[in-house]
């Protein structure tokens, strides 16, 4: 049992895909002011060509919303490793490039890439997008998880992260794709849990709310209001809000809490009127 509740994750190195902006840059930015060395992952760097995986992606990047980079000089900054890798979770020898870097094999995963721009009513939903989503959203966090998934065991300690929604457990009226995707992350999550337990690796996910990133930005205001309104706390979440439960999860602290679907959701989740 830890002697303080402070949490020290000093030695460990940790891989966060997605880590670009919003959630898996403020979870990278936490990971490394606990101690931990971090790799950085995304399918957008700030020095290379953009690659199109979608409009959000793309609005993003028109608008210089990508600090992949920008966020591992930072975080050297703070006395820690860091590594900016460009990182397409659905090509496996892209993901395994991230792996091995020079800071060594990742004791900690916090799988966050996803795409969140197909919506449309079910009936006019895109097969291919659908496909797409499926790749990131879902296998993408199959393959990462592989790729650590040895050392983890060979060391004896892991832990893995995954970034689900409300909408997994809720639906999502227009996301029938994403909420479909977020929904077998819990299911890939949970087995992660019983498999990885003789092996010390804990595996969790965040059900993460209605979070004031970036794309939040995207979003009609209208919109926005309504989602705002059904949340008990009448806010929404920040991002560092998402990543203190991430770190804990990660920490020693957890190390008794795993295949747990972990709600950080200010309440959007409870029946509010």
């Amino acid at each position: 049992m830890p002697e303080s509740l402070e949490i020290d994750l000093s030695g460990r190195v940790a891989l966060v895909t997605g880590a670009s902006r919003g959630i898996g840059r403020a979870d990278a930015l936490a990971l490394a002011r606990a101690g931990a060395d971090v790799i950085l992952a995304d399918v957008q760097l700030e020095s290379e060509e953009p690659v199109d995986v979608g409009p959000l992606s793309q609005a993003a990047r028109a608008q210089g919303i990508v600090y992949t980079a920008g966020t591992a000089e930072e975080i050297r900054g703070l006395g820690r490793r860091a590594v900016a890798v460009r990182c397409d979770v659905t090509d496996p020898a892209q993901v395994a490039a991230a792996v091995a870097t020079e800071l060594g094999a990742p004791d900690i995963l916090v799988a966050n890439a996803a795409t969140l721009d197909h919506a449309a009513r079910f009936e006019a939903q895109s097969p291919e997008l659908w496909e797409r989503d499926l790749r990131v959203n879902l296998t993408g966090v199959f393959t990462c998880a592989q790729a650590v998934w040895r050392a983890m065991v060979e060391r004896g300690w892991g832990r893995i992260v995954t970034m689900s929604s409300v909408t997994a457990t809720l639906g999502g009226f227009g996301l029938a794709s994403y909420a479909s995707t977020k929904a077998g992350l819990l299911g890939l999550t949970k087995t992660l849990a019983l498999e990885g337990a003789r092996h010390g690796i804990t595996a969790n996910a965040v059900v993460a709310g209605i979070v004031n990133t970036e794309a939040f930005g995207f979003v009609k205001p209208e919109m926005n209001d309504r989602m705002v309104k059904r949340t008990a706390l009448q806010r929404p979440g920040t991002p560092e809000e998402i990543a203190n439960v991430v770190v804990f999860l990660c920490s020693d602290l957890a190390s008794y809490v795993t295949g747990a679907a972990v709600p950080v959701t200010g309440g959007i989740d409870l029946f509010t009127f």
